[in-house]
């Protein structure tokens, strides 16, 4: 009886019984992979953070990322004492998370699969990207109303720039306590974008408004601009956002730098193609394994289960939906003084969702109009969000550090 007894002990199973909050936690993990795997929503990320909460929740596994306080002497081991001590999640956590140096890689690689084409060819939709950015800032008011701190507010609210990296990024430097409820509420929403732009695009626009066709709008009133060279154009691109942006905000520069690199990578063409392809192949893949599964492994039972993360999830839901409502809003305004009308729709991408958000609204203007194809105006303000919401996080580490 005392060998069966030790060998209960031994498992996982004595624990859940005493802490069935794990149980809770297995379920949101199953549900994610589901989501990933059965519907594909976001599953090169979904799916590792979902197992990570899966791992770090089978207690005596040590697969959980623990927080490094002065209690708990995580401050003052050095990487090979965390990696021996405290398992390979920690190990991961510390060396490649909490140092900042993960998102910055997948923005690289973002950069070198990105084309800039749509967004060059349609520069003046490139406003309702910036335009879409009102839901980080509103929300960041907001959570420090509902008593937040400022550093906790500007994590909750970039999850309204609908960009997972750069969630985790500010997050890592803002509040890092909150990395794990904040990344999951970011992928999340990502993953159900095809749900909320529809909702949002319901209450706002109307059917006259989303039958507003691009393609008849450019014949009825074409540009008198264009670009000759597109090839040059798209080489001069990346190096001037970079340049100009890292002077502006320095603090972005991590994130605009990488992404606008890889695009560089992308657009120089046959002179650098091993670069580009170890870009966006196994340099981009291996960093999003690690990342997702060490993202997971922060959420364990005890951390993830309070009234704080039921805030960040009702909070990034608003950020979201204040996000795409600010994009369709700049849209509705815009076209009271022009008569070269836009698609609402174009603002509802301002999001950094790509291409999700633009297939999304591609589809919502085929369901009113056939011949309502608006992917490569969509993809124009999409593609501005995301150099929209890194520039708005390097504006709230700078503010907020």
């Amino acid at each position: 009886m005392e060998i069966f007894e030790k060998l209960y002990e031994m498992t996982a199973i004595s624990n859940m019984f005493e802490y069935p909050a794990y149980l809770l936690m297995y379920l949101i993990a199953f549900l994610f992979l589901y989501l990933g795997i059965k519907k594909g929503y976001e599953p090169l990320l979904l799916i590792p953070i979902a197992f990570g909460i899966l791992l770090a929740n089978f207690p005596g596994g040590k697969m959980e990322v623990i927080q490094a306080t002065e209690a708990n002497g995580m401050m003052h081991k050095t990487l090979l004492e965390i990696a021996h001590d405290d398992g390979i999640m920690n190990f991961i956590y510390y060396a490649l998370i909490k140092t900042g140096v993960l998102p910055p890689i997948i923005f690289m690689g973002v950069g070198a699969l990105t084309d800039f084409g749509p967004l060059l060819r349609n520069l003046r939709l490139a406003i309702f990207g910036a335009a879409a950015q009102v839901g980080i800032f509103s929300v960041l008011l907001v959570a420090v109303l509902v008593g937040f701190t400022p550093r906790e507010a500007g994590a909750l609210g970039i999850i309204g720039g609908a960009d997972g990296p750069t969630a985790i990024y500010t997050t890592i430097l803002l509040a890092p306590h909150l990395l794990g409820p904040i990344a999951v509420a970011a992928y999340s929403y990502m993953a159900l974008v095809p749900v909320i732009i529809p909702f949002v695009v319901k209450i706002l626009c109307s059917e006259k408004e989303l039958k507003i066709n691009m393609k008849q709008q450019e014949k009825l009133y074409p540009s008198k601009t264009e670009i000759k060279n597109m090839k040059v154009a798209k080489v001069i691109f990346p190096i001037a956002v970079g340049t100009l942006v890292s002077l502006i905000v320095p603090s972005s520069a991590p994130l605009i730098g990488m992404l606008m690199f890889g695009n560089l990578l992308k657009e120089v063409g046959s002179s650098v193609i091993r670069l580009s392809d170890a870009a966006t192949g196994a340099i981009m893949n291996s960093a999003t394994i690690f990342l997702g599964l060490s993202v997971g492994a922060t959420m364990t039972a005890k951390s993830f289960l309070d009234f704080t993360t039921l805030g960040i999830v009702f909070g990034g839901f608003l950020a979201f939906a204040v996000s795409i409502a600010g994009g369709i809003c700049m849209v509705k305004i815009f076209n009271l003084f022009t008569k070269k009308k836009i698609n609402p729709l174009i603002g509802a991408t301002g999001l950094s969702a790509v291409p999700m958000a633009s297939r999304v609204a591609n589809d919502i203007a085929i369901k009113y109009d056939q011949s309502n194809h608006l992917l490569q105006y969509a993809m124009s303000s999409n593609i501005s969000g995301v150099i929209g919401s890194a520039v708005a996080a390097g504006v709230l580490i700078s503010f907020l550090s």
